[in-house]
């Protein structure tokens, strides 16, 4: 199973204070370490809310909010996306990273194609499929 570990940012990053060297280093090394063991995929930090925009979709509008959002708590400071075979291996995996000072992580599994069910016709998986392929050999 996929899933995404999303980093809830903190007035700290918000604010764009860079991390440390130590502290980057030991994430360095925890995330060699997811990587050697076949579970990291994907992951990057994020910039602070006031560099990013939000779209609002109602009806045929579309509204454009630019940065920073006030509730901090609600942002994500970065995310990896980890290949792992239940939700409890992935928690065990994150206990290890390299966090302190009340940092807050949420895991929460990726949909995958069997999820969908029927709503998912052979149409539509061949074309996600075809799309997969693409993307993948696109990141070689």
């Amino acid at each position: 199973m996929r899933v995404m570990v999303l980093v809830k940012a903190s007035p700290e990053t918000e604010a764009g204070k860079m991390p440390a060297r130590e502290i980057l280093d030991a994430m360095g090394r925890y995330n060699e370490e997811l990587f050697k063991a076949g579970i990291l995929l994907a992951g990057d930090g994020l910039h602070p809310s006031r560099k990013g925009v939000r779209v609002r979709f109602e009806g045929g509008r579309r509204t454009v909010m630019d940065g920073p959002f006030a509730e901090t708590r609600e942002l994500v400071a970065g995310y990896w996306l980890w290949q792992v075979r239940s939700l409890e291996e992935a928690v065990e995996w994150l206990k290890r990273a390299p966090f302190d000072g009340g940092a807050e992580v949420e895991l929460r599994p990726v949909f995958e194609p069997e999820d969908f069910g029927e709503a998912l016709d052979e149409e539509l998986r061949v074309r996600e499929e075809r799309m997969r392929a693409e993307l993948a050999a696109r990141s070689c």
